[in-house]
């Protein structure tokens, strides 16, 4: 049976490393994008040793707008074969949207979007061509609300959702999948990195493995939706909220988010 190879951004740590993982006990091959080559290069060694499988990695900062063509034409130069492509770079800042520096915020569009539609739309058409293919891109339950104090960060991964469910349709009557992944608070260096990890909503979170083994089982299976790492109370909120009035639910994300 032929190994299907794997392309993971934001593979470096958090559900990225873990997805990786997950994709290379299964015998299959990897490549594996971040923008630190020592974490990449660690990682590779790792699972190689492990897992017995080959491990590709490409050093690239994903908020670069070339950065997606420059990943294709590099993997078409090496006539390697894409079978899953699995969109899991992205990150976020907390505060207030007048405050935040814009160019970190530019950089937060151009990685949890343009770059996304851009390697997707890339590694989508090889897919239509030989009418096989998966997608995953990892959203968040940020997805489902506007978020006061991470505004933009909400808003791209309303995007993903979006875009994702929208191919997911165009895609129906043939082979090839889109799935979107939807992370509620997971235990990765995102927390750090964006300050919620002060915030009421990171007391509890999930691991990282777990929330990675949930995407990529429904990758496989060819779910579009996958909700992961959320407890009851908080699912039943989400499935609520097309019904609450806006000022309640902003009110009470606003709270969620604020540091205490």
């Amino acid at each position: 049976m032929e190994k299907k190879v794997a392309l993971i951004t934001g593979a470096s740590s958090g559900i990225g490393k873990e997805l990786a993982k997950i994709h290379a006990e299964k015998g299959g091959d990897l490549v594996i994008v971040a923008r630190s080559k020592n974490k990449l290069e660690s990682l590779k060694s790792e699972i190689e040793k492990q897992f017995k499988v080959e491990v590709k990695i490409i050093i690239k900062d994903l908020s670069k707008f070339d950065a997606p063509q420059e990943i294709y034409d590099e993997l078409k130069k090496a006539n390697i074969k894409i079978d899953y492509l699995i969109n899991n770079a992205g990150f976020g800042f907390l505060g207030k949207f007048h405050e935040i520096d814009l160019q970190k915020q530019i950089n937060m569009i151009n990685l949890n979007m343009t770059s996304l539609t851009a390697i997707s739309h890339l590694f989508l058409n090889d897919f239509v061509k030989r009418n096989s293919g998966k997608i995953l891109n990892v959203s968040s339950t940020a997805s489902f609300m506007p978020g006061p104090l991470q505004a933009v960060y909400y808003a791209t991964k309303t995007y993903v959702q979006f875009l994702s469910n929208a191919l997911s349709e165009e895609l129906r009557d043939t082979n090839i999948t889109v799935t979107n992944l939807m992370p509620g608070a997971t235990a990765t260096g995102f927390g750090a990195t964006s300050g919620m990890d002060k915030t009421s909503m990171f007391q509890k979170t999930a691991s990282a493995y777990d929330v990675a083994l949930d995407g990529y089982t429904g990758m496989l299976k060819g779910k579009m939706d996958v909700i992961s790492g959320v407890p009851p109370l908080l699912r039943i909120m989400l499935a609520l909220i097309p019904f609450m009035p806006k000022n309640i639910m902003l009110k009470q994300v606003h709270q969620m988010q604020e540091v205490k």
